[in-house]
């Protein structure tokens, strides 16, 4: 059984217009484009072709779209898939510019998509400049002019500011700051009493320094949360010094006895040369008594009384209870035990 051309021709036409709209479905959100006109929000077929075409995800810049048409912003489509095709969050941005909007904050969208594609959470920026946030430091330790070490704890309530949310500084910044603020406010107390009695003189006297220029807050309020009492730094260091003072003392006096010590050696041992020189210049006597015997300066009588002169002195050391020996014989002992 065959079938004419004229009896097929209507079957083939129906089958391309069924898979061209099945084509067409496919690659166009229709849903998408026909939820966009109940909203009122005007978006043509070939718009969303063309995103489709630039690799964009057409919800994730017609349902923002949408989203901002409805709190009354006006916003194009170009706009939004700009900041997507940057690498942006669109729907980040949008949900920024409604809260900014409702809340009587002036947030253009080009702002808004500088700081989102800055790296910061825009939306997050909107909430905190509408609540404050209360950034709770660590203990801060700061010394006072009497040595005693004062640590105080601050809550700092800020609030962003979203003029400098580009460029200025994070919480990190604000914190030392802070720290830096209380550290010399603690510094300058003449007691540790003072800053107790007066804790509020902290954070008058930080609060007044200016410390949230160039940041992305600014500051509302310092609260000194808590204050405690640390060591005692002064007596520390009074302490290290006087033992160190003390090591020093002892060791010029080591050093002082060490030389004494080599000069004592030194003594003995010139002491013990000029004994060396007696006894050789002792040696020489007998020789010079021979030799004048020898050429007559010297007649025996002499001789004789040289000799009673020596026995003599010998008498009397020995009723002295010493003699030239044991003279000798001490003075070794002394040299060996020193």
């Amino acid at each position: 059984m065959t079938f004419g051309f004229f009896e097929v021709a209507p079957i083939i036409f129906i089958a391309i217009i069924i898979i061209a709209l099945v084509v067409l479905f496919t690659f166009v959100p229709v849903a998408l484009w026909i939820s966009a006109l109940a909203a009122g929000v005007k978006v043509g077929l070939f718009t969303l072709v063309g995103m489709r075409l630039r690799r964009v995800v057409p919800s994730r810049v017609i349902n923002p779209l949408i989203k901002a048409h409805k709190a009354g912003i006006d916003v194009t489509p170009n706009q939004l898939e700009s900041h997507y095709l940057s690498g942006g969050n669109v729907d980040r941005v949008v949900d920024a510019l409604v809260a900014a909007h409702r809340a009587n904050i002036e947030l253009p969208f080009k702002r808004a998509a500088a700081i989102d594609l800055a790296g910061r959470n825009v939306h997050e920026a909107v909430q905190m400049s509408v609540n404050p946030k209360v950034i709770e430091t660590p203990f801060i330790a700061g010394i006072a002019m009497d040595g005693i070490e004062v640590k105080a704890m601050a809550r700092v309530t800020v609030r962003a500011n979203i003029d400098r949310l580009v460029g200025g500084a994070s919480e990190e910044t604000v914190i030392a700051r802070i720290g830096e603020g209380v550290v010399s406010t603690i510094g300058s107390a003449k007691t540790h009493k003072q800053v107790l009695e007066n804790p509020d003189s902290i954070s008058h006297t930080v609060l007044e320094k200016g410390l949230d220029a160039g940041t992305a807050f600014e500051i509302l309020s310092i609260d000194i949360a808590d204050v405690d009492i640390g060591k005692n730094i002064g007596a520390i260091l009074q302490s290290d010094q006087a033992e160190a003072d003390k090591r020093i003392a002892q060791a010029k006096a080591e050093e002082r006895r060490a030389m004494a010590v080599a000069q004592e050696h030194e003594m003995t041992a010139r002491v013990e040369e000029m004994r060396a020189r007696v006894v050789e210049a002792e040696a020489e006597v007998p020789m010079a008594l021979a030799e004048a015997l020898r050429s007559g300066k010297m007649g025996v009588m002499d001789y004789l009384n040289y000799q009673n002169i020596n026995a003599d002195t010998d008498m009397r050391n020995q009723i002295g209870g010493k003699n030239e020996k044991d003279y000798h014989d001490e003075s070794s002992d002394d040299n060996k035990k020193n």
